[in-house]
């Protein structure tokens, strides 16, 4: 298999899409961020001294799904014409999973933009909780589906470690 972003001299480069069709793509990724118990309560109750944690993260991975151009070198800047992001909290787990679907109609896709959404939500949500609990840690950052373009769908296959 070729690399696509690497030119005939081994150096980096930027893929030509200008050929490829618009098609409807749409990109789920996920994320996990595992915490105290006393940090998960106090993020389900509002209690946290910078605010809603949940609607900042939700809000910060939305941005970041928009600015992945901006961070990821050969990433092409992308008209997004959709973004979901959702939370589960897992009390058993002490655990929050992260869940973002992003949507474009467009000549590449947007899986880069899914993973660099849960990856800043979870970013966020340690911002926001590392003074009470500095030992949560963030894992599982995964594509779990993707649609549209020549390579058709992929669907992860087997189990997703959540904890």
């Amino acid at each position: 298999m070729k690399l696509t972003h690497i030119d005939d001299n081994g150096r980096a480069k930027m893929v030509d899409v200008g050929e490829k069709e618009d098609t409807q793509r749409i990109a789920v990724a996920g994320a996990s961020i595992q915490m105290a118990a006393e940090t998960l309560s106090m993020i389900k109750e509002g209690k946290m001294k910078k605010g809603d944690v949940l609607s900042v993260a939700q809000v910060a991975g939305i941005m970041g799904v928009k600015r992945t151009s901006e961070l990821i070198p050969m990433c092409h800047n992308i008209l997004i014409s959709g973004v979901e992001m959702n939370f589960r909290i897992d009390e058993e787990k002490s655990m929050i999973h992260i869940e973002a679907t992003v949507k474009t109609i467009g000549k590449t896709g947007v899986e880069m933009e899914a993973l660099q959404g849960v990856s800043i939500a979870a970013l966020t949500i340690y911002d926001m909780c590392k003074a009470i609990d500095k030992n949560m840690v963030i894992f599982n950052i995964r594509l779990i589906k993707k649609t549209g373009g020549k390579s058709g769908t992929y669907i992860r296959g087997g189990e997703c470690i959540e904890g």
